[in-house]
């Protein structure tokens, strides 16, 4: 369980630093209005995953759920994957 959270994790932070650069250059620069519209729902979709993945290792006793809060606040930063990683491969 914990692998699987560790690849969603990474896929959603970068589906996330993709979605930054979409809504900023392509949509705001380039002037292009539907440049987010399809990385935003894929990175939905993954962000909804990441948060089911993080509950189950919480409901499953593999994380605590101190640290799942900090890893679901670290989530909602651009490189918060990062730091998400490195907890991760601690865990393991």
């Amino acid at each position: 369980m914990l692998t699987a959270l560790r690849i969603v994790s990474v896929i959603e932070g970068l589906s996330y630093l993709f979605l930054l650069y979409c809504a900023i250059y392509l949509k705001r620069i380039m002037g292009d209005a539907h440049a987010i519209e399809t990385p935003g729902a894929i990175h939905g979709g993954l962000f909804v995953a990441f948060c089911l993945f993080l509950l189950l290792c919480w409901q499953t006793k593999k994380i605590g759920f101190q640290k799942s809060v900090l890893l679901f606040i670290a989530s909602l930063l651009p490189f918060g994957f990062l730091w998400i990683e490195g907890q991760l491969k601690k865990l393991r």
